[in-house]
């Protein structure tokens, strides 16, 4: 019995070991290793091993996280209130500064991004907010990118999601809206009566230029009025070029006998 026991003890003491030292990181994984304290290296993936006890182990994922950042209330440059929230993706490209430099970096580059997304938003004013807003994306991405370096992260691209304005300032934009449309359409009938009036113009002193031309108009224009039936024409005038026209509107009723 004791030579059972002499056996089997060291044999479950090694593989408690064994299993102790060995790790086996995923792809996209990394081990922060720190031996008594120290920082050691980054290990992985694959099997990897460490010394139990001695060596201290913290897992850090390698892929692209995505923040939800919480709708920041903001002012902007020229005074309106606003509620905005946005995206961020973020990843770890140095494992090692994102244990030792913070000490929770996915905390840290939250607080940071609503900080930055306020800060931004108080810079600019309603209009570029709402039509620049790959503009903004891209300048809240440089900046996020350049504060976070110092922790090891990578900000890949911050993305506006929505834009909350109040009740007043809706109705505002409305207005707006509203009397752009009508000065544009004031704007095209003007250019349309401009075109026609030059347009009229123009025929007028080529008619005056040609004589014959406004005869032959003038026969036009009779042959259009004599579609209608409940018309009699009576024309009077002299030489040709020189006659008149002159439409009398009679009611079918008169040329009843």
């Amino acid at each position: 019995m004791a030579d059972i026991t002499a056996f089997f003890v060291p044999l479950i003491l090694a593989v408690f070991i064994l299993y102790q030292a060995v790790r086996i990181p995923r792809e996209y994984e990394r081990l922060v290793v720190f031996r008594l304290g120290r920082y050691s290296g980054i290990k992985g993936p694959g099997v990897t091993l460490i010394i139990p006890i001695v060596d201290k182990t913290i897992s850090l994922d390698l892929r692209v996280v995505t923040i939800d950042v919480q709708k920041q209330a903001a002012i902007t440059k020229d005074n309106v209130t606003v509620d905005v929230d946005a995206v961020l993706y973020y990843r770890v490209v140095d494992p090692s500064k994102a244990v030792i430099q913070v000490e929770n970096f996915r905390m840290a580059t939250s607080l940071l991004a609503q900080t930055t997304l306020r800060d931004v938003l108080g810079e600019i004013e309603l209009d570029d907010l709402l039509s620049k807003r790959d503009e903004l994306n891209v300048k809240l991405q440089e900046i996020l990118d350049r504060q976070t370096d110092p922790w090891g992260i990578k900000v890949a691209a911050v993305t506006l999601r929505d834009v909350s304005l109040p009740d007043s300032m809706l109705r505002a934009i409305a207005k707006q809206a509203e009397a752009e449309r009508e000065k544009r359409s004031r704007i095209i009938l003007a250019d349309g009566e401009f075109k026609a009036a030059k347009t009229m113009s123009d025929a007028a002193r080529l008619y005056q230029d040609t004589p014959v031309a406004i005869k032959l108009r003038e026969l036009q224009t009779l042959a259009e009025i004599s579609r209608e039936k409940n018309l009699i024409i009576v024309t009077t005038g002299g030489q040709v070029g020189e006659s008149v026209g002159t439409v009398v509107g009679l009611t079918k009723a008169l040329q009843e006998p």
